[in-house]
């Protein structure tokens, strides 16, 4: 347990780690208190671009969580973090939320849909077949294609929607290129919030309940891994797995327990 007790930030998955739809789960708030009493940092990570943190903020604050925007890191911000440090100021053609709109000017961007550097798709709930035409015109011309997440389906109250990773496909089918992604699992959300939180990379774990998005994470950033059973993954789906996390924990509360020396 010596390599967990030295970690010194936590990036946190939030549905079905630290809360499951609108509850949170038992022991979530006794690992957040406890890791910020032994003045251990966290981060919280979601792959969902149409919100800006302000909303994810307000969510865990209702739940008894009191956080800042912060404190949560989107993959819609990671991109821009991620793109200002390759071309600050870039012009950026976006298929995405106002609210993530708002997010690229207040990192420095020009959203245009003239002479664009970057052509950057998210989880684009006000797409239109106008905003696909000319996205497939910039990118047949060589304009460097970005996406935010690679997620198929987004889960909602009344099923899964399609997310930002149907979106890629229907481009990639009309164009045939292949974007960079940012997000979970890609080792780039992880440098982007190096650039907000600068540890090394061994005082870093990836916390969450998806093998093949949070888990993936930590493997392809290199960075200690943690599963937690609260969520979408069972032992069985990790015993068929070939993803395989450093550690695992029935939730929060447990993992709380280990770094505490309670078991």
């Amino acid at each position: 347990m010596k390599r967990l007790r030295e970690i010194k930030c936590f990036l946190l998955d939030m549905d079905g780690t630290f809360y499951l739809g609108d509850d949170i789960l038992p022991g979530a708030l006794d690992f957040m208190h406890y890791i910020t009493a032994t003045e251990r940092d966290f981060l919280f990570l979601t792959n969902n671009s149409s919100r800006a943190a302000g909303y994810y903020a307000g969510k865990l604050s209702r739940m008894g969580w009191q956080a800042a925007p912060r404190d949560i890191l989107t993959s819609g911000e990671a991109t821009a973090l991620y793109l200002k440090a390759e071309k600050p100021g870039a012009r950026i053609y976006l298929l995405g939320t106002p609210a993530l709109e708002a997010e690229f000017q207040d990192h420095g961007f020009t959203v245009t849909d003239r002479n664009p550097d970057y052509v950057v798709l998210g989880f684009d709930k006000t797409l239109t077949y106008e905003k696909l035409e000319k996205a497939c015109a910039f990118i047949r011309n060589g304009i460097s294609f970005i996406a935010t997440h690679p997620d198929i389906n987004c889960p909602t109250e009344d099923g899964y929607i399609p997310d930002c990773g149907a979106m890629i496909e229907l481009i990639k089918a009309s164009t045939g290129a292949t974007p960079r992604i940012i997000g979970k699992p890609n080792p780039a959300i992880v440098a982007a919030l190096l650039r907000r939180k600068p540890y090394r990379p061994e005082e870093l774990a990836m916390v969450g309940d998806r093998l093949y998005t949070d888990i993936a994470t930590g493997k392809n950033a290199g960075i200690t891994s943690i599963l937690v059973l609260s969520g979408e993954t069972k032992a069985e789906d990790l015993a068929r797995s070939n993803i395989r996390p450093d550690y695992v924990f029935e939730s929060l509360g447990a993992l709380k327990s280990a770094l505490a020396g309670d078991r």
